[in-house]
């Protein structure tokens, strides 16, 4: 991974063009093959990104600054001028073991596996820990028409979530073999779901789905239910 803390103006041009004005801030070129633009307040997230893979080239502008110009995949870019570089350097971090999930979402996840129309009515698994090139989908389904269904698991739904799976579904519905039947769509299943993590996710066209964990556990007892 290489770190730069530099003076920067950052322009995105793509789908749509955003304008990160001089400022110092944090750049990050990832052995994956991303560029993440961060501050130092305001959020955990870039302010701007180019997912992998993407090409950096290195040189300098018609005004003698140094310039980064990112190009990705489909032909957007991200031009960062530098106008002072204030830290540079390389970290070889390894090979990561990846994220190792606590024990109730494991299981929510291993219970869902093995009941999948829990979530959605035909729903049937095609396999757990779907690979993408940011990290695992929990789960890959089929609906009863065919069409791929992407399954983000957790404790607690909250935006940082919808986001996540909002990361996923972008790259999936690049796959011809998973969109043969149409766009892959997303559910966010989780215990509860925060009202705001509701609103974003529906915004997006994904399902929510409130998952009862002792009902999957076959610990329900029905006859303590009013309803």
């Amino acid at each position: 991974m290489r770190l730069v803390v530099a003076r920067c103006q950052v322009d995105y041009a793509g789908r749509l063009t955003a304008h990160l004005p001089m400022a110092t801030r944090l750049l990050m070129v990832k052995n994956d093959g991303s560029v993440l633009v961060h501050s130092d307040g305001g959020s955990y997230k870039p302010l701007n990104w180019m997912s992998p893979p993407c090409k950096v080239v290195e040189g300098t502008s018609e005004e003698g600054t140094d310039e980064w110009l990112v190009t990705g995949k489909e032909g957007d870019t991200l031009r960062i001028l530098l106008e002072e570089v204030l830290h540079d350097s390389l970290h070889d971090l390894g090979i990561d073991p990846g994220l190792q999930k606590d024990g109730v979402e494991k299981h929510l996840q291993e219970l869902l596996a093995e009941h999948p129309s829990t979530l959605a009515e035909g729903l049937t698994l095609v396999r757990r820990e779907y690979p993408t090139a940011i990290g695992p989908v929990d789960l890959m389904c089929r609906d009863a028409q065919g069409a791929s269904v992407a399954v983000e698991i957790k404790r607690r739904g909250e935006i940082d979530g919808v986001e996540q799976l909002t990361r996923y579904l972008e790259l999936l519905n690049r796959e011809p073999l998973l969109t043969a039947k149409g766009p892959v769509r997303g559910i966010f299943a989780a215990q509860a779901i925060k009202p705001q993590a509701r609103v974003l996710a529906e915004d997006r066209g994904i399902a929510c789905a409130v998952v009862d964990y002792d009902a999957l556990r076959g610990m329900d007892d029905p006859t303590e239910r009013l309803f």
